[in-house]
């Protein structure tokens, strides 16, 4: 399923989308599959699934951490995309990952690579939509949606290039730094939502964990919420990673309803 396709089924729901992040590869590359059944099984709508790199600069300790171990466990391009091959899953998985690794691919044959591994979006922190000409043209040869995102210091006009150049969703970092979880979200996310004039969804990210959080992120405006580093706190864990990756999908879930329906 493209990812417009998943924010329009949602919409008439009047829901909001859940998206949740893992890093493909941890704890190993065997039981991300099982980590993504897992949390298609608790209601998220959109899978993001990262490519990890050595030097993460959007992400983190805990993500940056999953990363390590995930590299220390053999994930690579290669391995990732075979992984992604052997996924069984109807919902939008989209590849988040830096811009090193598709320089070094080739970003045709990485996008290629995306198109044949069932990928329907692509998220770059590191490349600003001013640089990803390349990266759009062949993403659109592909169907291939790209996601570019916004902070609370991005201007007018670049807020509208991104627009202009997003086919998935506009990312929303609600505030300054790095994913990790966060107690609150902060006061200007309304303000921050209202002043993107856009009809492309939007999707707030970096700091979300809980239902609550969920819940406020939709009653201000976001069409979708994404959760990272809270799914990835429970992979480190190690202790009843599946169960408790369901779980607190549910949960969240439960959060998604819009006009502030719970």
């Amino acid at each position: 399923m493209k990812i417009a396709d998943k924010f329009e089924e949602l919409d008439n729901k009047n829901e909001a989308a859940l998206i949740t992040y893992i890093c493909a590869g941890d704890p190993d590359i065997e039981s991300t599959k099982d980590i993504v059944y897992a949390l298609e099984k608790g209601g998220a709508d959109i899978i993001e699934l990262g490519l990890p790199f050595s030097d993460p600069v959007a992400d983190g300790p805990i993500i940056q951490a999953a990363s390590v171990r995930a590299i220390q466990n053999g994930m690579n391009t290669d391995s990732y995309f075979r992984l992604l091959e052997d996924i069984e899953t109807d919902i939008p998985l989209v590849c988040m990952t830096y811009y090193n690794l598709v320089y070094a691919r080739g970003i045709k044959d990485f996008v290629s690579d995306c198109a044949k591994s069932g990928v329907s979006g692509i998220i770059i922190p590191d490349l600003p939509v001013d640089e990803a000409g390349d990266l759009i043209r062949e993403s659109q040869k592909k169907g291939i949606a790209n996601i570019f995102m916004v902070t609370p210091n991005t201007p007018a006009y670049r807020i509208e290039k991104v627009s202009q150049n997003t086919t998935g969703f506009i990312y929303v970092v609600p505030r300054m730094g790095v994913t990790g979880n966060k107690s609150e979200l902060g006061n200007s996310l309304k303000k921050q939502l209202d002043g993107i004039k856009s009809d492309k969804p939007k999707a707030v990210g970096f700091g979300i964990s809980t239902k609550e959080q969920v819940e406020e992120a939709v009653n201000d405006g976001a069409d979708g919420v994404i959760v990272g580093s809270a799914l990835v706190n429970i992979i480190a864990s190690g202790d009843n990673v599946l169960e408790k990756i369901e779980s607190l999908t549910r949960d969240l879930k439960r959060g998604c309803l819009k006009k502030g329906i719970n």
